[in-house]
């Protein structure tokens, strides 16, 4: 998968039109095949467009997509979100208030869950259920 990008100035979240470089602790982005990108402020609006991709991008298929990166909260790197394990519930919060905090390697969830508290979850057991708790 194509290596993933650092948002410009202009980039935009299209879920809530925030300017995403400036949230570097809660990058989050969908490369697409044919070379273009989205980057959100977090991971709870990545996911919202994710699972909403007809109502967000509706010339756009799951197919589409080369790779989905957030940002770890410990590294600030880059990591593939399918293999990320997601906290839910803690006391960290996002640009856009209770947020999905990013973690790749499971040693630093059960340290994340012991300082912030929580619940962890990967990618494929996120829903639009999940997200309503978050807004």
């Amino acid at each position: 998968p194509r290596e993933p990008i650092t948002p410009t100035a202009k980039d935009k979240c299209p879920v809530c039109g925030m300017f995403t470089a400036k949230y570097t602790y809660f990058i989050s982005q969908v490369l697409f095949k044919d070379g273009s990108y989205v980057t959100f402020d977090g991971p709870k609006d990545l996911f919202k467009y994710y699972l909403n991709l007809s109502r967000y991008a509706p010339d756009r298929q799951p197919s589409d997509i080369e790779a989905i990166y957030v940002t770890d909260y410990y590294s600030l790197e880059p990591i593939d979100a399918r293999k990320a394990y997601f906290v839910i519930g803690s006391d960290v919060y996002g640009p856009m208030g209770k947020e999905l905090i990013p973690l790749e390697k499971e040693g630093d969830v059960e340290e994340f869950i012991n300082d912030h508290k929580g619940k962890i979850l990967r990618f494929e057991e996120i829903n639009q259920n999940i997200l309503n708790k978050l807004n």
